[in-house]
């Protein structure tokens, strides 16, 4: 496979990678309040989400690929909140173990990426298209 082929594949995973980043981000940011619905229940827990690099042997390029989506097994904050319906007795409620400024660092990070693999294919496109506006003219 030709390099600029190889370099199109490689940043077409790179984005397949970074939007099922997105979505996980995106999870967790809409979860970021869901508490258990009882008493002593558990809340949202975040997700994570794992790359890894691995060889494509058609392209003979390194792409990325998602491994695993699994769940942070961090401690949940609690707040005092009497009224709450999944308070405890003392008035405490467990909260999702989500903290938003992460979140949105983590969206950040993502969407930058992304960008850049998108760059990588419009200029692979360029080059591409500029190798058949040459051999068009001989």
């Amino acid at each position: 496979m030709d390099p600029l082929s190889t370099a199109l594949k490689v940043a077409a995973s790179g984005m397949t990678a970074q939007s099922e980043r997105l979505r996980i981000v995106s999870e967790n940011l809409a979860n970021a309040q869901s508490t258990g619905e009882t008493p002593g229940a558990e809340p949202y827990r975040r997700k994570t989400i794992t790359f890894a690099a691995e060889v494509d042997r058609a392209s003979g390029g390194t792409v990325v690929d998602v491994t695993s989506v699994s769940r942070d097994q961090g401690a949940f904050p609690v707040e005092f909140q009497p009224g709450h319906e999944a308070a405890d007795e003392n008035g405490y409620v467990k909260m999702p173990n989500v903290n938003v400024l992460v979140e949105m660092a983590d969206m950040r990070e993502a969407n930058r990426g992304y960008e850049a693999n998108l760059q990588s294919i419009k200029q692979a496109r360029d080059l591409i298209s500029m190798t058949i506006d040459l051999m068009r003219n001989q």
